[in-house]
């Protein structure tokens, strides 16, 4: 029998060609406004992923369909936040490890609807090659966050920098919360989500698996 499936790889849909064609030129308009940004994204610390993405955007259909591949160079590697101790990290500390980091706020009623879903999809693939890192960019007051997902959302640390959420609006990661973005194992950006879904679902799951396998 002849084997149906193409050999050159995934191709994008048309929409998310214009996607990522438009991505790259934001990058490079942007370069200005992220270099030196001491907290945000990095513009030109990555290489360009063009492969990696697509494997991500193929795998980005059903509920999952508004993710977008992206893979433009974006590094994440510098950015800081504290956990529920107050001890300091960056995405670099984790380092070999593939991420979903969604960022949030406890008085997002989007972001608290998802984080059941979340916590099911770090139970399920948490491990030493991938780890769903939420990110609390919203809460002035911590303890609310902390709250939050101490009541019944063990797979879900507690990490937070209140000021990130302007600076990440400014550079257009995101435009709102809550808000996701999928990393590789250095730290640079393969997948971008505006707002919530429903990851513990098989098109949630297919995300998480191509990431992995990207």
């Amino acid at each position: 029998m002849t084997d149906p499936r193409p050999t050159t790889g995934p191709k994008l849909r048309p929409r998310r060609v214009l996607v990522l064609a438009a991505a790259s030129a934001a990058v490079a308009l942007a370069i200005t406004l992220w270099i030196g940004n001491p907290t945000g994204p990095k513009a030109t610390e990555c290489p360009p992923q063009v492969e990696r993405a697509a494997l991500i955007d193929a795998a980005a259909v059903g509920m999952l369909a508004a993710l977008n591949g992206t893979g433009t160079g974006r590094s994440y590697a510098d950015i800081s936040f504290n956990d529920a101790d107050g001890k300091a990290h960056t995405i670099a500390d984790f380092k070999g490890k593939k991420l979903l980091v969604n960022f949030w706020a406890s008085w997002c009623i989007p972001c608290r609807a998802e984080m059941p879903a979340l916590d099911a999809i770090a139970a399920k693939f948490n491990s030493d090659q991938f780890m769903v890192l939420p990110l609390n960019t919203g809460d002035p007051q911590i303890e609310k966050g902390k709250a939050f997902l101490a009541d019944g959302l063990p797979n879900l640390p507690f990490f937070e920098n209140f000021g990130l959420f302007k600076t990440l609006q400014q550079m257009g990661v995101i435009t709102g919360l809550p808000g996701t973005v999928l990393l590789d194992e250095n730290g640079c950006e393969l997948g971008n989500l505006p707002g919530p879904a429903e990851w513990n679902s098989p098109d949630g799951e297919n995300v998480v698996k191509a990431l992995l396998g990207a």
